[in-house]
């Protein structure tokens, strides 16, 4: 798998942005890959050091439109915490 293909998108939230100031940065990432597989993806692409990972798995939601129901696709998101001495990650240009 391409580092593009393991790292889907970064998670704005407040509970996010918070954790920025610690290092600490979110990304949803696809439901098959393992740590080891993230770390590597986030030093690729960001050039930066990590110093940890952590992963949590969504269940979909169950969902019902009209006589139609069905789940959402299952997420799983990955906190990735930098280490002292590599850049910040920018995700908003000014």
């Amino acid at each position: 798998m391409d580092a593009r293909d393991i790292i889907k998108r970064p998670v704005i939230t407040e509970a996010s942005s918070d954790l920025m100031a610690e290092k600490k940065y979110t990304f949803e990432v696809d439901v098959r890959a393992n740590k080891t597989q993230v770390k590597d993806a986030v030093q690729e692409i960001f050039d930066v050091k990590v110093e940890k990972v952590n992963i949590m798995n969504y269940k979909g939601k169950f969902k019902r439109m009209g006589r139609y129901a069905g789940y959402t696709n299952k997420r799983r998101k990955a906190i990735v915490k930098l280490t002292a001495d590599s850049k910040e990650i920018e995700f908003f240009e000014a």
